[in-house]
């Protein structure tokens, strides 16, 4: 038996394409946002008042969890793993709401849902992408490996 690992996944297909690259760094970016995010809530509740702390510290770690998303799916996008490309979706299609909401608001919000928004997109964009698909090894309906 040898130890040589023999692939024909889509990891030895050549080089990674630019627009898997470029949505795995957008879905980064977000997973380090809401990372980002969930952490700061967390410190602002913990030097708040302490009838909010509990609220603070569970709004912080759900997005602290839900950073987890984001950031799988874009380590499997770089690795170039058929799985990753589904969480990657998700997370750009429940992006558009939150991205809606923000652009509904009367302040600041409103930048960060105009950039929510276009990140939102332009990822989408790039996961449905025929060559991002070839890349990660998937096929349409009908067309299963035999």
């Amino acid at each position: 038996m040898s130890s040589e690992k023999t692939s024909t996944t889509p990891e030895s297909a050549g080089p990674r394409p630019r627009r898997l690259t470029y949505a795995a760094a957008l879905a980064a970016l977000e997973g380090l946002a809401l990372l980002i995010g969930g952490v700061w809530i967390i410190v602002l509740g913990l030097m708040g008042d302490a009838d909010d702390r509990q609220q603070a510290v569970t709004g912080g770690v759900t997005l602290i969890v839900l950073a987890l998303l984001p950031l799988l799916a874009a380590r499997g996008l770089l690795g170039r793993r058929s799985w990753s490309r589904g969480p990657a979706v998700i997370t750009q299609i429940l992006a558009l709401p939150v991205a809606y909401n923000l652009l509904q608001a009367d302040s600041m919000a409103i930048p960060a849902g105009i950039a929510l928004a276009l990140v939102a997109v332009t990822a989408l964009v790039l996961l449905v992408n025929a060559e991002t698909t070839r890349a990660l090894g998937i096929r349409g309906p009908g067309n299963a490996r035999e």
